[in-house]
């Protein structure tokens, strides 16, 4: 709660409201709230400010584009209806894992109630009921052939790595292991579908522009497959500001496949957006096996996923740059 009359640097706006400092600036950057100036020319968030802010947030949090949001808040219903869809098939999911897991504790207690103590790795599982491997495979070139095993698939994977570190082709190797999985390479087109133009009205409302490349992207990631997709540099052919609309859009908007995205872009992936329900996997330059990175300063690996990722401006003087393995 936030002490009456007292105002906030944005940083702790932000850190109170749970949101990052960029959010606030988008925010203020289209018009939803308008943060006060000190008499040195610092921004401020007063209560009024803190209490707007804190209604954006939460309507963000049920899947709103930015669009929608400043529609609702002008007292404007349209647009609800998918909005709150989309929201409840999220709750039902989560319902539904939550009843898989209640039904794993009932049969223990069952066991337990005859005699039976159950395993630990039975109660690891009640708090990591996807930890099951996933994929499981010898690593190709530019490893050694150590084994790797890909475990907890979250509905949101982002694949890092410096050029040459060989995430291209431990992205192909993902999706020739996970079963049903399909692999989306730079030479994607532009064909179309009446499923995409929910999420393309979305990613558009959100700032972004309408073109083949996000076509292609959308086309596949509406797609009722199940299986896993698995994007070559998901970023390509996007401005910054379609790349940041379609992160926004992945991370509300749950696909029904597992996403496995690789990218080098900070406006792509920004680490301090990536939530519960998303993990980094990363290559490393020397070659190690590849790994998962907590997405936290000070985390293993954190510094070194953040050194991979560059603006968009940066990343186009390295498009289409590739380590050739020499002879």
């Amino acid at each position: 709660m936030s002490a009456p009359n007292r105002y906030f640097s944005p940083a702790e706006a932000a850190s109170r409201l749970g949101v990052s400092a960029k959010a606030l600036r988008l925010y203020e950057q289209r018009g939803l709230v308008a943060p006060v100036r000190t008499e040195a020319g610092w921004r401020a968030y007063g209560p009024g400010q803190m209490a707007r802010a804190g209604e954006i947030a939460s309507l963000r949090a049920l899947g709103f584009s930015l669009a929608q949001v400043a529609r609702v808040l002008n007292g404007d219903a349209a647009g609800l209806e998918p909005a709150l869809a989309a929201h409840q098939t999220t709750l039902e999911t989560r319902l539904r894992d939550l009843a898989a897991q209640t039904e794993q504790v009932r049969g223990l207690r069952s066991e337990l109630a005859q005699g039976r103590t159950p395993t630990l790795a039975d109660l690891t599982r009640l708090t990591r009921p996807a930890g099951e491997i996933a994929a499981a495979f010898d690593l190709p070139w530019p490893w050694g052939g150590e084994r790797f095993e890909l475990r907890d698939l979250r509905p949101l994977t982002w694949i890092i790595g410096p050029l040459g570190s060989g995430k291209t082709r431990l992205a192909m190797r993902l999706a020739e292991t996970l079963p049903g999985a399909t692999f989306l390479g730079l030479d994607r087109t532009g064909a179309t579908n009446g499923r995409i133009d929910e999420a393309m009205a979305w990613v558009v409302e959100e700032g972004g522009a309408a073109s083949d490349a996000l076509v292609a992207l959308l086309v596949a990631l509406t797609c009722d497959d199940p299986g896993a997709l698995v994007i070559d540099l998901v970023e390509q052919g996007l401005d910054q500001a379609t790349q940041e609309a379609l992160a926004t859009w992945l991370r509300r908007h749950r696909s029904t496949r597992p996403i496995l995205a690789m990218t080098r872009s900070s406006a792509m992936l920004d680490l301090a957006a990536v939530g519960p329900d998303e993990a980094i996997l990363l290559c490393p330059a020397n070659h190690s096996p590849p790994t998962p990175v907590a997405p936290h300063p000070g985390a293993p690996g954190y510094e070194a996923v953040a050194t991979c990722l560059a603006s968009p401006e940066v990343r186009i003087r390295t498009e289409g740059m590739r380590a050739v393995r020499a002879a």
